[in-house]
């Protein structure tokens, strides 16, 4: 099988995957905290057999790699919460959608910290994504009583979503510093910091009673993480940075429709129109699409003649 097509498969199966994380979330019926902390300690114990199984334990961890990735790792830690929790205030599609202006906080950073330049471009997507953010605002409950009920309270949601996708953007910032350590590594010393992170606030004293809360804990870790980061990784190794961008979308997608046919969420017209424009804003800003043509310079011109 040709590579490409061998990554596309991978790739869309990762995505997939990761569209459907907010049904097992729910469907746990446990605490956020305790959901994160079950993913993280079946994401370790999967990822440490794989990196075991590749042979990436053997003389490849350093202090400064395991610091790092540890301080990725809170950070990602951190994310999975807010956007955990963010499910029961804002849906899951709007959280989901929300929490797609990642692409947005990481050219922020790159503006701030490593002084890129800000094209006209990308503060167009940006303008694009901001009044998308704008339209699904204006459309909670608490504005517009027609929106039907999306959560127990909608600005708290669309907040812990946009914080999420922050602390996914500083992790990403992070692991930029560890070019050249095998993904599967970074991924296993991050969920395990989320292990040590977040074992004093587990509630070990109330642990899920039945082997259905058990399956879906067990699955977040197992499927979502550790299945989810072979088939992703695997893909980018195969794939071309647009056609991962391109794929990346799945994502949203399946989530939005996990959301729809699971539990019956429906959005308002402007919901619809806003978490559109946020999701084209963030794939013209990750495929580098234009909004115009770039107009060619007289010297050009005359050279040319």
């Amino acid at each position: 099988m040709d590579s490409t097509v061998r990554g596309t498969i991978e790739m869309t199966a990762a995505m997939a995957i990761l569209g459907t994380i907010g049904w097992f979330v729910v469907m746990s019926g446990e605490p956020i905290m305790d959901v994160v902390f079950w993913r993280c300690a079946f994401g370790a114990i999967t990822l440490l057999i794989i990196c075991a199984a590749l042979g990436l334990l053997r003389g490849r961890v350093s202090l400064r790699i395991v610091a790092i990735a540890a301080l990725g790792g809170a950070a990602i830690v951190i994310n999975w919460l807010l956007l955990f929790s963010s499910f029961s205030h804002a849906s899951i599609s709007i959280a989901t959608a929300v929490y797609n202006t990642q692409p947005f906080m990481l050219v922020g950073f790159g503006a701030l910290f490593f002084s890129e330049r800000l094209t006209m471009t990308k503060l167009a997507w940006l303008g694009i994504a901001f009044a998308g953010m704008l339209l699904i605002v204006q459309a909670s409950p608490e504005v517009s009583p027609n929106t039907g009920s999306v959560g127990t309270d909608y600005f708290t949601g669309i907040a812990m979503a946009l914080g999420a996708a922050f602390f996914w953007a500083v992790a990403a910032i992070v692991t930029k510093k560890l070019r050249g350590t095998p993904p599967h590594l970074i991924a296993l010393i991050q969920v395990s910091v989320g292990v040590v992170m977040l074992a004093p606030f587990a509630n070990f004293s109330h642990l899920p009673a039945d082997a259905w809360s058990w399956s879906m804990l067990a699955t977040l870790g197992v499927v979502h993480t550790g299945l989810m980061y072979i088939l992703m990784y695997g893909a980018i190794q195969k794939l071309p940075t647009h056609l991962q961008g391109s794929l990346s979308f799945i994502y949203p997608v399946v989530a939005i429709l996990v959301d729809v046919v699971a539990f019956g969420h429906r959005l308002h017209p402007a919901q619809i129109v806003g978490a559109a424009a946020i999701l084209v804003a963030a794939a013209g800003m990750n495929l580098g699409w234009r909004l115009w043509r770039s107009k060619i310079p007289a010297e050009s011109l005359q050279a040319i003649e």
